[in-house]
């Protein structure tokens, strides 16, 4: 099974733009993504390619099942990876922290949701 992780995009640079992953701020490409992207959109990435902005309508319920199938997958393998992944993140780059603490649960997906 192939897993699409949400994210809101942080800055662009041409192809690349940093997206904040549930406070987990990493570098993805823009190449196949469906329409283009910019600062605050949220996009839904796998395996470091955006493939799909998602429309606004959506994000509040595509984060809230992101979340919920976390917190129900205590036990599963592949839930545990994604949870230690979210937790071992370090900053983007030098002086970059990430943010923790707004939106869902695990923090930092919904930053900027409220104002949008």
């Amino acid at each position: 099974m192939c897993l699409g992780v949400p994210g809101r995009v942080v800055s662009v640079d041409g192809l690349v733009a940093v997206v904040d992953f549930f406070g987990a701020r990493r570098e993805t490409r823009l190449d196949v993504v469906d329409e283009p992207v910019a600062p605050g959109d949220y996009i839904l990435n796998h395996v470091g390619f955006a493939i799909r902005k998602i429309p606004a309508e959506e994000i509040g319920e595509t984060l809230a099942m992101y979340e919920m199938l976390l917190e129900e997958a205590e036990s599963d393998m592949m839930a545990g990876d994604v949870r230690g992944e979210i937790d071992a993140a370090g900053p983007a780059g030098p002086g970059a922290a990430p943010e923790r603490g707004r939106g869902v649960g695990l923090g930092g997906a919904l930053g900027g949701l409220e104002d949008a």
